[in-house]
């Protein structure tokens, strides 16, 4: 009598329509999200609760199979999907996107890794409470994948990160193993914290399957404005005033150059700007109010006026309606879209000590002008919080194709760039499988050990998310 082969042994475990084997229908799970890049799968399984994720991942033990945790497949550094082998499986989470339970009273939420943003917002919003971590891709991107990739979004400034946001977790190992680490506490000091290991470890060490989510209270007005200014420098300089006037209101401060706002009403053109376009570089802040809108209004206004009275913005414009605010963050939001729309690009999600962007704006542009006369930056990003999309595309004249043969070397300039400055090469999209082994090499020898130690550790026989996170 034959033994079982592996597929049929995944079927028996979570039942066979949740087991794709079809090249076809597996094609969407294999494929990165901005469609660079497609992988080869044994199968794509759906489990359903966390006891089948478990179950999964003791016949993957027991077979040496590799599996790749997937949540919305949103990431951009091929965190999310196989390689080319075919020797893995995708382990999709999107059938397990229950929340369990909203604690009003302990402002906490708790939900399974296949929520998507959107709703885990929504439910929040039910109970009168918000969960602040905000993302372009918030309609399809799941609370797993951002957990695992440590996402930051536009409201760090504030809140912090995924990994500031997040109270407790539930985590399959790579033995099969359930840790319930579902605490809905906000201080516990009883050894490691392992919460910490799995948040950002990209599912390399293990698979979440719940969280326990920080809520807050909503904010009883919003204001939203945009300023022209002309320098990353004098960005910082209104960063500095805005903190001081706004204190803890200020939830969003986005610096944008002229290009990348050119970019999106070229694409977009039903998108209009507030202001002309006339000097360098935005800014985009935005006011969470805990009193009322004539309270946030003054708060802007005074800033404003003092920003434009000691020289720092040339022009502003305050929202005066909740339309004006959303066609702001839309300028913001569809920087990403509109590059797509105009041509392929060398992506860099980088992080700089926010008093340094000035000067790594102006180092790393020179050179790259210097290597490649013509190139374009689209330059974006929270300078609240140092992170910043750095972006670079072909010269006018010169196709994408040929441009991006160049791509080692734009990377190496940046990133060493960066290094120069004390940053890091990802800010917050994780470093999956395209970032892994640039990564180490501006890691010191000791750090690279600690990791790699972890990683053994945790993972002896490397059957979780291989090949992602370390070379």
């Amino acid at each position: 009598m034959t033994q079982p082969s592996f597929i049929e042994l995944c079927k028996k475990l979570i039942g066979s329509d949740h087991v794709i084997t079809d090249p076809v229908k597996m094609l969407p799970f294999v494929t990165d999200y901005r469609k660079r890049f497609t992988g080869k799968a044994l199968a794509i399984v759906f489990p359903g609760h966390t006891r089948q994720v478990a179950d999964v991942v003791k016949l993957c033990k027991l077979h040496k199979v590799p599996i790749v945790p997937q949540s919305g497949n949103t990431g951009l550094v091929l965190g999310s999907v196989p390689d080319e082998s075919g020797k893995a499986i995708v382990l999709s989470l999107k059938r397990m996107n229950r929340i369990r339970e909203i604690d009003a009273h302990n402002n906490t939420m708790t939900v399974e890794a296949g929520c998507i943003l959107d709703h885990i917002h929504a439910a929040a919003g039910q109970a009168n409470l918000m969960f602040p971590l905000t993302l372009a891709s918030s309609g399809s991107c799941m609370i797993g994948g951002n957990l695992g990739a440590n996402a930051g979004g536009t409201s760090v400034l504030r809140y912090g990160t995924a990994r500031d946001l997040c109270l407790g977790l539930e985590v399959v190992t790579a033995d099969g193993d359930v840790w319930n680490g579902l605490y809905k506490l906000r201080k516990n000091n009883t050894g490691y914290d392992l919460r910490d290991l799995f948040i950002g470890s990209e599912g390399t060490l293990g698979i979440i399957t719940a969280a326990v989510l920080k809520l807050f209270p909503r904010p009883k007005a919003q204001q939203t404005a945009f300023a022209a200014v002309k320098s990353p420098e004098d960005a910082l300089k209104l960063l500095s005033l805005a903190q001081r006037f706004c204190d803890d209101s200020l939830t969003a401060f986005e610096l944008i150059s002229r290009y990348s706002l050119e970019l999106v009403t070229r694409h977009f053109p039903e998108i209009l700007s507030p202001l002309p376009f006339t000097h360098p570089w935005y800014v985009l802040l935005e006011l969470s109010d805990a009193e009322s809108d004539e309270h946030a209004a003054r708060q802007f206004e005074k800033l404003l006026e003092h920003a434009i009275e000691e020289g720092v913005i040339s022009d502003a414009a305050i929202a005066q309606t909740l339309g004006q605010s959303r066609t702001m963050w839309r300028l913001r939001e569809n920087i990403s879209a509109a590059q797509s729309k105009e041509g392929k690009n060398i992506k860099h999600d980088i992080a700089v000590p926010t008093s340094l962007f000035g000067e790594f704006i102006e180092t790393a542009d020179r050179l790259l002008e210097q290597y490649f006369p013509g190139c374009r930056m689209v330059t974006f990003g929270h300078l609240g919080d140092g992170s910043l999309h750095y972006n670079v595309a072909a010269p006018k004249g010169v196709s994408d194709e040929s441009f991006l043969t160049h791509q080692a070397e734009i990377n190496r300039i940046v990133y060493d760039c960066v290094n120069q400055f004390k940053g890091v090469i990802s800010a917050e999209h994780g470093l999956g499988a395209l970032k892994h082994v640039e990564n180490a090499s501006y890691k010191s020898g000791s750090e690279n050990r600690l990791m790699k130690t972890l990683k053994k550790a945790l993972d002896p026989d490397n059957l979780m998310n291989p090949g992602k996170v370390l070379p």
